[in-house]
């Protein structure tokens, strides 16, 4: 999720904390039963206890074992996130929901100093829209007390033990089967049904859609060692040909893609935001647009909504509030298009990356920011990001495939009010596997560059303030490593001049950026010291633990940037705005404001596009008077922090990173 405000003074752009007792209760949990010293034979026997309460569950509630573990994966992928909740309140391998303890205070755009337009040439947009009143939960919220009902088990021991867990999703996968008037088969084929009724979605199109991904996970096989160092694996079956005319008789509604621009391969309808006029010249959510013909679209922007899916699709339908493209369901990766690509979302707090991004939101409602993504949404996401890549163009990788938390402050004020969803705890290289375009290095040794590249499970930084300012987070797996000023844990962080004006050093709170890589990212290489590397970063030189037996980066190489000779130092800007004579008239003229980092002579960065100063002018609801301004002057993105950073290209020279 996005930072909730939970470091002692709350920082503008971050989020407040809300307590939730599955947060709270995960520390006792679900590692293997492991000895002082172990013999061989007893760790597998250890690591094989998941597999074994799987057979022992589909057993007692006469479900393929197929089937359960299929569904398993594709809630889960088999983890037990030491008994934490995930963003929809799931719990354990089986995600069984109970969300009633963890509703939202604040979405993301209502709590903070973000302006989520980013543009000057109108008054900041700062919403103050309540959240909705949460109606009655739906089912797909609440399955862990139906499987309580159904299992005779205590709610906590659903949460908190995996055996018991996957019992009650054995028993919800059956009851299912039973309500279909369908036997209890051992035959994984007759099953579809009951495995589109366990998404807990109510229209055909998303339980059919995650039907199929089950059924796509047995007819593959799967092999995995949890989170929790457990090996599961799952036979490939595949032949597996199931009957899928079931789902007419589950008694779904039917739900139109008209309208949509979403993939084949997901389930997606139109709830669209209103392009309405309110007050004295005020409108909202959106604005209208001529893209990719007008300009192009260069950027996709993941962000979390910290909100329930009822309420963030009632805030996105008020013409006071923001907007975005998309918004993706946690439980069964149902997806809501509201704004079309051709026009111009609301939402990443940088005018000229809305300008040219889609965004997309992901569910998620829990206190604390380390709460997990189910596979079901990363699967959805993946397909939707693929085929908007596809479709405009759009490269897959890092410096395209944004973060909410790797967009620049437009200007130097802007910088701390910026949001940092969707945090440490997104797994990016998960999600560009499912992308079809998984990190990895060049092969050809060192090449002047790194790609960050930790162990997500075994990659676990501390972090505080998930749930209480100042206090550990739970213990988990994370994309993200920590930046050092020398090459010595006891070393003090990395400073951000931009997020600490006066000098305060950074912190290792769960939504401070200023000393932080993420997966994916590719930076310079400034110097090796044993078990550390140093890289170029917000202009020092910022080192990192990087051990042989485990690595946090892979060797790179490419194109990189740095001040053209006779420069001490060059300006760094947060969006690539044009010259003063690119303007016609009636277009003011937008200042080219630095930020207030410096690139000094002798360092390197990652160079990514090289683009003309852009800016588009839409201050009015009347489209009349709006216009793209396209400049000569020319930039070049780089990776110059955690968020990416824009510098002229009259000011630099571009190298190759091995010279």
């Amino acid at each position: 999720m996005r930072g909730s405000a939970t470091i002692p003074k709350a920082t503008a752009g971050r989020h407040r904390a809300r307590r939730t007792a599955g947060a709270l209760a995960s520390a006792a949990l679900l590692l293997p039963l492991l000895g002082a010293t172990p013999s061989r034979t007893a760790e597998q026997a250890s690591s094989a206890q998941l597999q074994r309460a799987f057979a022992t569950a589909a057993a007692e509630y006469h479900v393929p074992r197929s089937v359960l573990l299929a569904v398993s994966y594709l809630q889960s992928r088999w983890d037990t996130h030491a008994g934490a909740p995930s963003v929809s309140g799931g719990y354990g391998p089986m995600h069984l929901t109970d969300a009633r303890t963890a509703i939202a205070e604040a979405p993301h755009h209502s709590d903070g100093a973000e302006d989520a337009r980013g543009d000057s040439s109108r008054a900041p947009l700062l919403p103050e829209t309540h959240v909705p009143e949460n109606s009655e939960l739906p089912p797909r919220l609440k399955t862990l007390t139906k499987a309580a009902e159904l299992t005779g088990l205590p709610a906590e021991r659903l949460r908190t033990d995996a055996a018991a867990n996957l019992a009650g999703g054995a028993a919800l996968l059956a009851a299912a089967q039973r309500e279909l008037g369908e036997p209890l088969s051992d035959d994984a084929s007759d099953w579809y049904g009951a495995v589109a009724r366990f998404s807990g979605a109510d229209d055909t199109a998303t339980a059919a859609t995650y039907a199929d991904d089950v059924y796509d996970v047995i007819r593959g096989g799967e092999e995995r060692v949890t989170d929790a160092g457990q090996r599961v694996a799952l036979a490939a079956q595949p032949e597996l040909s199931p009957d899928t005319a079931q789902l007419g008789r589950a008694g779904l509604r039917t739900v139109s893609a008209e309208g949509t621009e979403c993939p084949k391969n997901v389930s997606c309808e139109w709830i669209p935001a209103p392009y309405e006029e309110f007050g004295e010249g005020e409108y909202g959510n959106h604005d209208l647009g001529n893209r990719p013909a007008a300009q192009s679209i260069k950027y996709i922007v993941i962000h979390d909504t910290e909100g329930t899916w009822d309420g963030v699709l009632k805030l996105v339908q008020d013409p006071t509030y923001v907007s975005w493209n998309y918004s993706l369901r946690s439980t069964d990766g149902h997806i809501a298009q509201h704004v079309k690509a051709k026009d111009v979302a609301w939402h990443a707090g940088n005018w000229y990356v809305n300008a040219k991004s889609i965004g997309l939101e992901h569910e998620g409602f829990l206190a604390s920011p380390d709460a997990w993504y189910t596979e079901a949404m990363y699967r959805a996401s993946a397909r939707l990001v693929s085929y908007l890549s596809e479709k405009y163009d759009i490269p897959l990788d890092r410096q395209h495939i944004l973060g909410h938390d790797n967009v620049p402050g437009p200007t130097t004020p802007t910088i701390p009010g910026m949001h940092t969803d969707p945090g440490p705890y997104w797994d990016w290289q998960h999600y560009f596997t499912l992308l079809e375009h998984p990190f990895h290095g060049d092969g050809k040794g060192p090449g002047g560059l790194v790609t960050v590249l930790p162990d997500y499970a075994k990659n676990r930084p501390e972090y505080t303030g998930c749930v209480t300012g100042g206090e550990p987070c739970a213990v988990h797996g994370s994309s993200a490593v920590r930046l050092y000023s020398r090459s010595d844990e006891s070393a003090p962080l990395i400073k951000d001049i931009g997020l600490y004006p006066q000098g305060d050093d950074s912190t290792i709170g769960v939504n401070d950026i200023g000393s932080r890589v993420s997966t994916g990212q590719r930076y310079a290489v400034a110097g090796r010291d044993g078990d550390w590397t140093a890289i170029w970063y917000l202009g020092q030189k910022a080192w990192f633990k990087n051990p042989g037996k485990q690595p946090t980066v892979v060797n790179a190489s490419g194109p990189v940037i740095t001040p053209k000779a006779g420069l001490k130092e060059i300006p760094v800007y947060g969006r690539a705005y044009p010259e003063k004579e690119a303007y016609p008239a009636g277009v003011p003229v937008q200042s080219v404001s630095p930020l207030p980092y410096k690139l000094l002579e002798g360092q390197r960065y990652a160079a990514g596009d090289k683009v003309p100063g852009e800016y588009y002018y839409a201050p009015t609801f009347d489209t009349a008077p709006h216009k793209v301004v396209i400049g000569k002057d020319m930039y070049y993105e780089i990776q110059f922090g955690h968020r990416v950073a824009f510098v002229r290209a009259a000011d630099v020279r571009v190298m190759s990173s091995a010279s």
